[in-house]
């Protein structure tokens, strides 16, 4: 959870300091988040080999809901990873035209994934516990 919240300070301090055309500030932020985000996708991957998924413990409208978010936050999570890999190849390249038209698209789905992947870590293992 502190690594997807990172992730998404991150990825919002890096759309601020873009918008002020401070590139530099911009650049640290961005690696900030692809860091935190790798470092999440190791752990999670991990925890998941060692032991396993867990289940939701709400019923009802809260287990359609939590089931809503979790199916869309996987999904653009594997949407994300080659697009967030081709902005650091165009950033890396000095193609900046088309990786600010990429992050454009890029830049939601990003901070959506890790802004769903805190609210799904809250409510399966805050909220409602897990079985």
């Amino acid at each position: 959870a502190g690594l997807n919240a990172t992730s998404a300070v991150a990825l919002f301090l890096g759309l601020y300091f873009i918008k002020r055309k401070d590139r530099a500030r911009h650049q640290r932020a961005m690696l900030s988040a692809v860091g935190a985000s790798a470092l999440f996708l190791v752990f999670y991957l991990t925890r998941v080999a060692l032991t396993g998924t867990h289940e939701f413990a709400g019923t009802g409208l809260a287990r359609l809901s939590y089931l809503a978010i979790l199916l869309t936050h996987m999904v653009l999570a594997v949407v994300v990873v080659p697009l967030v890999l081709r902005l650091l190849y165009l950033a890396r390249a000095e193609r900046f035209a088309e990786h600010a038209r990429l992050a454009r698209w890029t830049f939601p789905i990003w901070a959506y994934v890790s802004v769903t992947g805190l609210v799904v870590y809250l409510l399966l293992y805050q909220v409602y516990g897990y079985v």
